[in-house]
Order: C-alpha cells, then structure tokens, then sequence
C-alpha cells in the first residue's frame, strides 16, 4: 500500500517540474572578433594546420619564431562572452577553455558560437566569468605532458551541445565554423551598448544557438579606425523590443522541488 502511495505521491511530483527549462547567463553582444594571438590581427603569428572537415576540427595558431618560441604567450578571448568551459581536460588536450559569444548577425538575428582554446600552458579564467574582446584567458602550451610543440588549438562551433565531446556531433560545417573565415567576416560588428542573456549548461542537451525573431535590414558597416555607431533603423528596435519580451518569458531556471510543492498547495486547481 505504501509502494502505491509513494508511486503516485512521486508522480505528482514529477508533474509539477517543469521540463528541462534552460538556463542563462548574461554577455555582452560582440561589437567584432578578433585573433585569439598577437591581437587584434595576429601580428607574429600564423596558420601551421587549417581546418579541415572530417579530420581537423579547428586551426593550429604558431609563432613565427618556431619550435617552443611561442611558449607561454597569451592567449586572448575573440569577443566579449562568458566562460562556459574552463579545466585541465587531459587526455590529448590539457588545460582547455570555452566561451560563448553572442552577436547579431547581419539579418539582424542574435546567434551564438563557441570559441574553444586548447592545449594551454595556464588557464586565467574560470566558469562561469564575463570576459571582453582581447582579454587574456591563458596561455600558449604543449599539451599533456608535454605531448606537442607549443602551440594554440583554436575552434569556433556552431553547435552549443559540442563541449568536450566531438565525437558525437557531425565533423564537418554543420557543427563548426573554419575559424579564421568567420572571424575576418565578422571583425567589426555594430556597437550596442547592452547586455543579452547567453544559453549554458547546454553541453550534450539542446543547441539554442539562434533568437528567432524577423530578419531586418542593417547598414552596412565602414572601414575607420574608431568604433562604429551608426543608428539602429526603426525596424531592429522593433526585434530589441522582441527579444527582451521573449526574454522575460522564459524562466531562468527551474523551480526547485520546495517551490512547485508550495505553489501546487496554494493553488490545487
């Protein structure tokens, strides 16, 4: 009699939680994206191995001085982002960090990337930190144990779920993006001086890369030396004023246990 009393008790619990809500942190938007070395153009630096699909997920980054000359130099944050990621993963990578950038696309959407920066000699920062375009997040290494030369491993995904495990998401442009492509392309983006709430905890789970709201048409950025603040056209303040009421619907985390029995109890309807 108890088992049935405690199955259905356990039941109703269950009912009560709400499904897998996503959670959220907080970011600036990218203003642009820069080289993950000799910011913010990658002066003394260059490509020893690209990406490539189905084979090498990312792009080895080396000093020109060659062999272990690049040893301990910095290694800095492509944009502003939040660390989603931040350990000695050992095995093949060493100290490995993560961070999640979000940016507006040129259709006016708000999307998402990782940065992944492997094989560090020192990590500086730690979960869950903001961090800004050009701060340095550690330093070039060797890998575990001294496994390789020195150098940066450097990816950019697409797919929020990847974190450490590769292996079970498609190898190819579907999940990743060819990292140095993706950075000329989006160097400058458009200054706005706001903050945007940034999916976490979605390694293995779900890929919220994209605020879907209604394309809208952005000027064109110019090439100057100073930051670029053109106007916001009527239409993007509209998808702004879309996003914060999404935004404000949806829950930052879910209730606690405690907190769905208290409102259940209050309300038996």
């Amino acid at each position: 009699m108890f088992a049935i009393f405690a199955a259905a008790w356990l039941g109703q619990i269950a009912a009560l939680l709400p499904a897998a809500a996503q959670s959220y942190s907080t970011a600036r938007l990218a203003d642009g994206f820069d080289y993950p070395v000799g910011k913010p153009d990658g002066v003394g630096y260059y490509i020893f191995r690209g990406f490539s699909p189905n084979g090498h997920l990312g792009e080895d980054w080396n000093g020109k001085g060659g062999g272990d000359t690049d040893e301990g130099d910095p290694v800095y944050s492509i944009a502003h982002g939040v660390v989603v990621f931040s350990e000695d993963y050992k095995k093949g990578w060493g100290n490995v960090v993560i961070v999640r950038h979000a940016y507006r696309e040129r259709n006016g959407q708000i999307a998402f990337v990782d940065s992944l920066y492997g094989h560090l000699k020192v990590r500086s920062v730690r979960l869950g930190q903001q961090v800004t375009r050009g701060q340095m997040v550690g330093t070039i290494g060797c890998g575990p144990y001294r496994m390789y030369a020195a150098h940066l491993h450097f990816e950019i995904r697409k797919d929020l779920r990847v974190g450490m495990r590769r292996e079970l998401y498609p190898r190819n442009h579907v999940t990743y993006h060819t990292p140095k492509q993706f950075m000329d392309l989006h160097r400058s983006l458009r200054f706005e001086d706001r903050t945007v709430r940034v999916p976490i905890n979605t390694f293995l789970k779900s890929n919220p890369n994209r605020i879907t709201t209604d394309e809208v048409e952005i000027p064109e950025l110019t090439a100057t030396g100073e930051t670029t603040r053109p106007k916001l056209p009527d239409e993007l303040g509209l998808v702004i004023e879309e996003e914060t009421e999404v935004e404000a619907a949806t829950p930052e985390k879910s209730q606690s246990l405690f907190e769905a029995l208290l409102k259940k109890l209050s309300n038996p309807q």
